[in-house]
């Protein structure tokens, strides 16, 4: 998981974290990706998954009948 180090916050700004972290019971840690994948990652955004469901219902949906080969998958020859 990628890490990032954030330099050169004021101390004011350093205790106010960790009293709000405190205050929902987590690490200042746990606080700070809390509050970036709240600014980066909104509850209003589109998601893939939603925006295809839309989609597929502007023209009346869609069935898929799917006849998986249920075989065991074959090992790779690189040879």
């Amino acid at each position: 998981m990628p890490a990032v180090t954030i330099r050169n916050i004021s101390s004011e700004t350093h205790r106010a974290l960790k009293r709000r972290a405190a205050a929902h019971g987590r690490s200042a840690e746990a606080e700070i990706r809390e509050i970036l994948d709240a600014a980066v990652l909104p509850p209003e955004r589109t998601k893939i998954g939603s925006a295809l469901k839309t989609f597929g219902e502007r023209f009346g949906g869609l069935e898929i009948e799917i006849d998986r080969d249920k075989k065991p998958a074959k090992a790779a020859d690189f040879g």
